[in-house]
């Protein structure tokens, strides 16, 4: 997305002026923004606020009044023009910014013309809108670097671990290595929105080496990302497993328990990177342990 002619259309009724200086750095990032306009009643209170930022910034204030009780002609100018500048505009890229889900079918359709689109909301935006642009940034995410904190992330750890890991299998499958660009890249097409400053990060390189399931190595200039080798991993649980049940006083143990024990004492334990389905056919392989099934759908880890 570098060097990137960007559209700015920000929703003023809908958004807070202290964002602009965030969203306007965050696009120096990707590129550069030719057209610069804000809608919104300028008649509105609220909206005094937007005044001095939009003269420091050149920014085209839009004037829309809304004359009919519950109708947003705020919405409507902004998609109006964003067609207009779709069709006769030398553009790449729009950045749409508004925690709106009214905006879903413009985003959608604006990436269906082939161009870039850079969503930018609050924590509440909708998912619709979110998953309709190319990529979506939490404006909390932006202002955080001014010392404010995310109030909300619709992205979990653990679902970004999955895709990360699910990239490394794919790749090991066809017997190719995994990039940490791809794996942004893959992170970024999952969830348009994700961001490694929710969790706390400035780089992804680092979010990924304080993950205990992945390794980084650096080479030149290639970085590339591998999962935690399985049999050293394994050798931890297959341990673990045969302490849980020595501790027994029949040295035995219900799958159930066991794989209770294991999940609640190796955080980072992840059957499936171990190269199984089924937790008692790990526990099967261990030297020294064998496993019966004592009842319907249930069964007992013993060590010989």
């Amino acid at each position: 997305m570098e060097d990137l002619k960007i559209a700015l259309l920000i929703d003023g009724d809908n958004i807070s002026a202290k964002y602009l200086n965030s969203i306007l750095d965050e696009l120096t990032e990707v590129g550069v923004v030719n057209i610069k306009r804000i809608y919104g009643d300028w008649t509105r209170n609220e909206m005094h606020s937007w005044g001095k930022e939009l003269l420091n910034r050149s920014i085209t204030p839009m004037q829309q009044f809304n004359n009919v009780s519950g109708k947003n002609a705020t919405d409507s100018a902004l998609i109006i023009d964003a067609m207009d500048i779709l069709y006769n505009k030398d553009v790449d890229a729009f950045a749409i910014v508004s925690s709106d889900s009214d905006f879903t079918r413009l985003a959608s359709r604006l990436a269906e013309s082939g161009k870039t689109v850079i969503g930018m909301g609050e924590a509440k935006t909708p998912d619709s809108f979110r998953n309709a642009c190319t990529r979506f940034v939490s404006l909390e995410n932006l202002h955080s670097s001014h010392g404010d904190i995310p109030t909300k992330s619709d992205l979990t750890q653990r679902g970004v671990e999955h895709v990360i890991a699910k990239t490394i299998r794919d790749n090991e499958n066809s017997g190719k290595t995994t990039s940490l660009a791809e794996v942004g890249n893959r992170l970024r097409k999952k969830y348009p929105d994700f961001d490694v400053r929710t969790f706390g990060y400035s780089y992804l390189s680092t979010f990924i080496e304080d993950m205990p399931r992945f390794e980084l190595t650096r080479e030149d200039s290639l970085v590339t990302v591998k999962l935690v080798d399985p049999k050293s991993k394994k050798d931890q649980v297959n341990a673990f497993i045969v302490e849980q049940l020595r501790a027994r006083e029949d040295q035995s143990m219900t799958m159930n328990e066991l794989s209770n024990l294991v999940y609640e004492n190796i955080p980072d334990f992840k059957l499936k990177d171990l190269g199984y389905s089924q937790f008692y056919k790990l526990v099967a392989s261990i030297d020294g342990v064998t496993v019966k099934t004592i009842a319907q759908n249930e069964k007992k880890a013993t060590l010989e």
